[in-house]
């Protein structure tokens, strides 16, 4: 089944704001048989005490908690409405943040009963400063956050993938999200910092352990195409050396665009075939 199964709405606020029904139906023109709406779930109202970075890095991250019911009645709506001509699932990518597991679960409580697939994704970790940093929102927030891990490039990897493996172990109750988002999201500016293109033995054994943990937990790992149209990154996500362990485990991989815009659906899905 043609399936876009990462995407984003008019609900995200550092989006395009283009509704979600013309995202639909740009899907439905490229073939796709199902669409997962899976938009940036609400940060806990206590994390801003243990973020850093650009004030824009916390406040544009993710859907208000006052959208809520709006998000649901809206996706519902399209869910109905288009049923005859794609499958769509509505859902979440929900952050995993050290130190708010138990925000989280209780989240997932609440409203994961009326989701039908969700992703998890590490967008923010502990800096050099012990504060959250975003990993995702500028090169001069990555440069001030991760200044002493980039003076030995592995580290940076070391901590995020740390993050990546506390997120796929963490106790996130019965609606726990089923695929595992963007998992080298921290290659985003490789480029711009020249980071290297190979992993350590270390990061590869943390590699490996968070795969086993996916492969056993029955879970997915998303495949994401957003990368490759980044300007400092110019790769997919999780990138080959992850792609080729993954599928030596037969961990399903979804392809995802990541769309904040109605170009982005589908983009890039071309690509699949020669990654598979």
């Amino acid at each position: 089944m043609l399936t876009d199964g990462h995407t984003h709405t008019q609900f995200c606020p550092h989006g395009s704001g283009q509704d979600a029904e013309l995202m639909i139906q740009r899907a439905i023109k490229l073939g796709f048989k199902k669409y997962c709406i899976t938009e940036h779930a609400p940060l806990p109202p206590d994390f801003k005490n243990e973020y850093a970075g650009t004030k824009e890095g916390l406040t544009e991250a993710s859907m208000a908690n006052s959208d809520l019911e709006k998000y649901f009645q809206e996706m519902t709506r399209l869910q109905k409405k288009y049923q005859s001509e794609i499958k769509i699932t509505i859902g979440f990518e929900v952050d995993y943040l050290p130190g708010f597991e138990d925000w989280t679960k209780d989240f997932l409580d609440e409203y994961g009963p009326r989701t039908q697939e969700n992703i998890l994704s590490v967008h923010f970790m502990r800096g050099t400063d012990q504060k959250l940093w975003c990993v995702d929102f500028g090169v001069n927030d990555f440069q001030q956050g991760f200044k002493s891990l980039l003076e030995q490039s592995q580290d940076v990897f070391t901590r995020y993938f740390q993050t990546v493996r506390n997120s796929v172990q963490a106790d996130l109750g019965i609606y726990r999200p089923i695929r595992i988002g963007h998992m080298s999201l921290v290659r985003k500016y490789q480029d711009y910092f020249h980071l290297p293109n190979q992993y350590d033995e270390k990061n590869l054994l943390l590699i490996d352990e968070i795969l086993q943990d996916i492969k056993q937990q029955n879970r997915q790992l998303d495949l994401n195409l957003a990368g490759l149209y980044k300007p400092f990154c110019n790769d997919f996500y999780p990138g080959q050396s992850i792609l080729t362990r993954a599928q030596k485990l037969d961990i399903p991989l979804i392809y995802g665009s990541d769309a904040h815009d109605i170009l982005s659906v589908g983009r890039g899905y071309h690509l699949v075939k020669m990654l598979n």
